[in-house]
């Protein structure tokens, strides 16, 4: 995950603090997400790139499931580094990239699905959004499609530390701008490993 300032050494500590299976954000398995992949019927050879993936599970459910060539993408090399060791000789299936989504140099048009489970209700600033979502227009093939995945409307107001914005589908929509066209959505609940609830809103959003 990442936030809308230069914060490698933020993320670096939460993660350093933290183990896996402790991290509010954690999932034994990316069910909804995969879901949603699949439904775009994802396979592989789909050009997946998973932004802000760190330590998460997505990337093992899309190996078990030939679902892709996957890259993920986060600015924690700690978050990295566990998702590799995880993931043992597997960890050569996938290309790692450590760095900020709103800079990296990603090869343009160079995916088909840009997924994204919590790094964008952490753009605070409006000017940071319109960065992200012109890296997603830019990274993605013509019909490719974003899924996408922040707080609902009656999820957290605050995450790891800091605040975050809220979104549901037409919110998310409206940010993406007339470039995406909202596909489908779904309202999810993500139980943290302590027990709380998440509202979660998905969406898919095809690049026109």
């Amino acid at each position: 995950m990442e936030t809308s300032v230069d914060s490698k050494t933020y993320w670096e500590g939460i993660y350093a603090r933290s183990s896996p299976m402790t991290s509010s954000w954690y999932q034994p398995e990316a069910s909804r997400s995969l879901e949603l992949l699949a439904s775009l019927g994802v396979g592989p050879a789909s050009r997946i790139i998973d932004v802000g993936g760190g330590d998460s599970t997505l990337v093992d459910g899309l190996i078990a499931r030939q679902m892709g060539r996957v890259t993920v993408l986060d600015l924690s090399r700690t978050a990295l580094q566990r998702a590799q060791a995880r993931l043992s000789s597997n960890a050569e299936l996938v290309t790692w990239i450590e760095g900020n989504a709103l800079h990296a140099d990603l090869p343009p048009r160079s995916y088909d699905v840009w997924h994204d489970r919590a790094v964008f209700h952490f753009l605070t600033d409006r000017a940071d959004r319109q960065r992200y979502v012109a890296a997603a227009a830019s990274a993605l093939e013509p019909g490719g499609a974003v899924v996408i995945a922040t707080f609902a409307l009656d999820g957290p107001e605050r995450c790891s530390g800091l605040p975050v914005v809220r979104y549901d589908s037409a919110s998310l929509a409206t940010e993406f701008g007339d470039a995406f066209s909202l596909q489908s959505t779904v309202h999810d609940l993500h139980r943290t490993p302590s027990g709380l609830e998440q509202a979660f809103t998905y969406a898919v959003l095809r690049y026109q």
